[in-house]
């Protein structure tokens, strides 16, 4: 079903926006990781207790003495949320959407492929991004703390908190996705597509900051990853990354269904 070459120029034109967020984790990771210590604590917990509500509305409430809570808490909670979502956002807008609005996609669809083989072939495109991604945040997070504090990260747990995050991001691609494959005007395509996410994510980031307003939180579906619990090992948390897969398949297969059958008046 995917078109190699249409995948392939695909990856091409995503390749100098992954390189630039790839430069921006490279930078968060090695200063989030320089903070650590792991017998005095970190200059990050004393920035906690002066203003605790302000780093708990960015996930930024624990004081862990470990270098996996220390990452869970201080990457996980907002840094590795937000860049890989704004990648989805624009990638997403520009596979199907962008296409359409340019009127560039007359010439695929011109082409001897199947709309829903152009679909099938931007989302190996958007999800490969998005994988890509995470999996170079969970090599540059391994060499890092190695080369700074050997021995200190469990490594084990720290791939599968990349995982969980890896789920959740293919979660809002898939939404991001699905409006690029709803809506053929680009302005619509990423209002709808950024709209969602960053919804869900400020009144995460509310819920955390107000007690009042905790259970608010469940009806994000950011609550579904839970960094501390998968750091921890808990089941629930292994069970909302599953959810979110599985969420994330369902968003996909539903943006193919519909570009193979709307009208797009090109």
């Amino acid at each position: 079903m995917i078109n190699f070459t249409l995948y392939k120029k695909g990856l091409l034109g995503s390749l100098k926006m992954l390189l630039i967020f790839m430069s921006v984790l490279t930078m968060y990771f090695l200063i989030i990781v320089s903070m650590f210590d792991p017998s005095l604590g970190s200059v990050l917990n004393e920035l906690t207790g002066a203003m605790p509500e302000l780093m708990a509305m960015f996930g930024m409430n624990q004081s862990s003495v470990t270098m996996l809570g220390f990452l869970s808490s201080y990457l996980y909670g907002f840094i590795m949320l937000i860049f890989p979502m704004i990648f989805s956002i624009l990638c997403a807008n520009r596979l199907i959407a962008g296409h359409v609005d340019k009127g560039s996609m007359v010439y695929l669809l011109a082409a001897p492929i199947k709309r829903k083989s152009i679909a099938f072939t931007q989302m190996k495109v958007l999800a490969s991004g998005i994988f890509a991604l995470m999996l170079y945040a969970s090599a540059i997070g391994i060499i890092a703390c190695e080369a700074s504090f050997k021995g200190e990260l469990a490594i084990k747990k720290f791939i599968l908190l990349n995982v969980g995050a890896l789920c959740l991001q293919l979660f809002i691609s898939g939404i991001c996705f699905l409006c690029s494959c709803i809506f053929n005007d680009t302005k619509y395509s990423i209002g709808f597509g950024a709209g969602i996410p960053a919804l869900a994510f400020i009144i995460q980031m509310l819920a955390n900051a107000d007690n009042k307003l905790e259970k608010v939180k469940y009806a994000t579906f950011f609550t579904l990853f839970s960094p501390d619990g998968i750091a921890s090992g808990e089941k629930s948390a292994v069970l909302g990354m599953i959810a979110l897969f599985v969420g994330a398949v369902i968003l996909f297969i539903s943006a193919i269904a519909i570009f193979s059958k709307k009208d797009l008046h090109i």
